[in-house]
């Protein structure tokens, strides 16, 4: 058998945040939008350090034959040259350009004196009801560092000389982390940080300040159910509560510093906090820069034009959402397209006097969910309600325990899945019953059924009433409220339309793409389109290396993770990737099989990852309205033509920008795309 070569999933990772890196780099990107990304940038480190760190850590501890060990230093070198290009890009581009905008952002500067009566004002008022202060040494006990939080290291002395370290809280999750401060026209941004440093005199009025610095510490992120929980609904939700209360207690991935702390200071702290096996990192001046996404100035023409979420759904005085989905599938483009039809028709399906049953999964939740009142409302209006709500959806397990809750006070039949088997599936089902006739009718998304991410996450809904596909998805549901950890014989279900992990999802991609590789050998055109998040399963990679070397034109977008190698001769000569950064996160997964001209069109929530492939209920489904699928392969056409948003990946696992004659900026010409398709509705509506 072929032996074929695979990116790393870590470094690949870290290549796509430097495609984000770049973007806030970018000149052409308005100035706070360049801000928002640096944002993202940091954000996206600091779960890289919680979520994958500690994996690349336990590999260099317990492998040392496999040469697998070197990306961790691989990792961590990419990551410090990636945080100088941040502050390069800091201090030579992003500030320049902001005093020009008559907005002076304190960074790493005193204070002037003709605001510090401001300042000040903020500390005594606002700030200081939040001051914790900590004494600490090694032989002292009851303080830990908690993950992610910001402290300040104050080096103090007394009369006789004699050293001692305090660390204080900067409370950024109880206060603005930036505050903006006006002067004879002037504006000013000032870090929370600077106005506790500027201040601290009062918090030490009898001992001489030596130095001030910045640290965060960083702890691995992985929750622990352990295997002897029961099943029950209750020992769950209880181990995972008990688990989440221990997250932030984790072991220690990365003490990050600011730069220039002297040595003996540096070892005091990390003996100090007990951080002597974690990475110590030497950062930026201020740390947990994914808070410049709450930057407080606001200014208009320093951010994207807006594009207001278009219209998508016209219907007539007396016609419901329901209606119009039996006469034809229905598609939403979010956040191109308003999200009002996914509200409706949870809205409606609450209240429909023939609605008896609804069945939905939910992964990731609204903090104040429409959705999940609308269910309420349903099972409080008598209809039998089932949701499976996924408890281990990472960082957002608190919230779908309390939504959770709620529904189940409601009278919402809850199910979450067995522990070892995550539920990722996007779809609900809505059942009716009209003069004895069982009615079916379906909603199944590429993203989350959460309406706050609607607003900058690129998905596709379908609405159907096909009643043959959703038969299947009611046996899906039916399955899951086995809650087993894998599909057993008697469990097999005859999935002809659906695609769904733990049953025939691999298979049936493998199978299509098989059926590719058969007409590029037969000389019939062949080609395969796909965009997703993430790709790092080496079976379907190797059948993508296979149809390459068959000859069929594969072309991927993928947006993050991609482990497979294109461009490289015997093994993927054939293979081009892109991916795309820009104003939205691009979050759709779509299937395109050119099938000798038919073009076989699938959705779904399935990235092509070890975890979606084996440890999920994943679901994907096909296409079948014509006008949709011309609609959803135009919107792809669109992607792969984008030369200004687009970059190239390498064999070197590179992101070069594309090139081309006509600057096409995929985002902006879908938004166009769809708008027009809206005027021609709108009007052949009042004609």
């Amino acid at each position: 058998m072929k032996e074929y070569s695979f990116f790393n999933r870590d470094l690949s990772w870290l290549s796509f945040n430097e495609r984000v890196l770049m973007e806030a780099e970018n000149e052409h990107v308005p100035l706070l939008e360049r801000i928002r990304f640096l944002s993202i940038y940091s954000s996206n480190l600091d779960e890289f350090y919680r979520v994958r760190m500690p994996v690349l850590m336990a590999i260099d501890n317990f492998d040392d034959n496999t040469g697998l060990n070197n990306n961790y230093y691989k990792a961590q070198f990419l990551i410090n040259q990636q945080q100088q290009r941040f502050g390069h890009l800091l201090a030579n581009q992003i500030l320049p350009a902001l005093k020009a905008k008559n907005i002076h952002w304190l960074y790493n500067e005193t204070i002037p004196e003709l605001i510090t009566d401001q300042t000040a004002r903020i500390f005594f008022n606002e700030v200081l009801a939040y001051i914790r202060l900590f004494s600490v040494a090694k032989d002292e006990n009851g303080f830990f560092a908690e993950n992610n939080k910001l402290y300040q290291a104050v080096i103090l002395s007394d009369a006789a000389g004699t050293e001692r370290l305090q660390l204080i809280t900067i409370p950024s999750d109880d206060l603005p982390r930036l505050y903006a401060v006006s002067k004879d026209d002037q504006q000013y941004v000032v870090f929370l940080d600077d106005i506790i440093r500027d201040n601290l005199h009062y918090l030490f009025p009898a001992e001489k300040i030596i130095g001030v610095f910045n640290i965060k510490i960083t702890r691995n992120a992985e929750l622990n159910i352990k295997e002897e929980i029961d099943d029950l609904d209750e020992d769950i939700t209880i181990a995972l509560e008990k688990e989440l209360k221990k997250r932030d207690l984790g072991i220690a991935t990365r003490f990050l510093c600011q730069p220039g702390i002297p040595l003996r200071y540096l070892y005091k702290i990390i003996y100090a906090l007990n951080l002597e096996n974690s990475a110590v990192v030497e950062g930026g001046y201020y740390h947990n820069m994914k808070d410049l996404s709450n930057f407080p100035l606001q200014e208009p023409e320093l951010n994207y034009p807006k594009w207001p979420a278009l219209p998508n759904l016209l219907l007539k005085k007396d016609e419901t959402l329901f209606d119009q989905i039996q006469k034809k599938d229905l598609m939403i483009h979010v956040p191109y397209q308003n999200y009002d039809p996914v509200l409706r028709f949870f809205n409606e399906a609450a209240n429909d006097s023939f609605v008896e049953e609804i069945y939905v999964t939910l992964y990731r939740v609204a903090d104040n969910s429409r959705i999940v009142n609308a269910l309420m409302t349903a099972a409080k209006n008598g209809k039998k309600v089932s949701v499976m709500v996924e408890l281990k959806a990472r960082f957002d397990e608190a919230n779908n325990i309390k939504w959770a809750s709620r529904m189940k006070a409601s009278g919402v039949k809850i199910i979450y899945s067995n522990k070892e088997l995550k539920v990722h599936a996007k779809v609900a089902l809505v059942k009716r019953k009209i003069r004895d006739q069982v009615q079916y009718l379906g909603l199944l998304a590429t993203g989350n059924l959460n309406e706050s991410t609607a607003r900058f996450y690129t998905d596709h809904i379908l609405l159907t009433a096909n009643q043959v596909m959703l038969a299947e998805l009611e046996q899906l549901f039916g399955f899951l409220r086995k809650k087993k950890k894998k599909p057993l014989l008697e469990d097999a279900i005859n999935f002809e339309h659906l695609l769904v992990a733990q049953f025939n999802l691999q298979q049936k991609f493998i199978e299509l793409i098989d059926w590719e590789i058969t007409n590029a050998r037969k000389g019939l055109p062949a080609g395969i389109i796909i965009k997703m998040n993430n790709l790092e399963e080496r079976v379907l990679i190797t059948k993508l290396y296979e149809a390459s070397n068959a000859g069929v034109q594969v072309q991927l977008i993928v947006r993050s993770v991609c482990c497979l190698i294109p461009g490289v001769k015997g093994q993927s000569e054939n293979i081009k990737i892109k991916r795309i950064v820009d104003r939205y996160l691009e979050h759709g997964r779509i299937f395109l099989f050119h099938n000798n001209g038919s073009k076989d069109v699938f959705m779904g929530s399935a990235d092509w990852m070890n975890r979606n492939i084996y440890g999920r209920i994943e679901v994907c489904f096909p296409i079948y309205d014509q006008e949709l699928k011309i609609r959803l392969i135009e919107i792809l056409n669109l992607q792969l033509e984008d030369t200004v948003q687009a970059v190239e990946l390498n064999e070197e696992l590179q992101n070069n920008y594309c090139a081309g004659e006509v600057n096409i900026r995929s985002q902006e010409a879908i938004y166009g795309f769809l708008k027009g398709i809206t005027t021609q509705a709108t009007e052949s509506n009042t004609t």
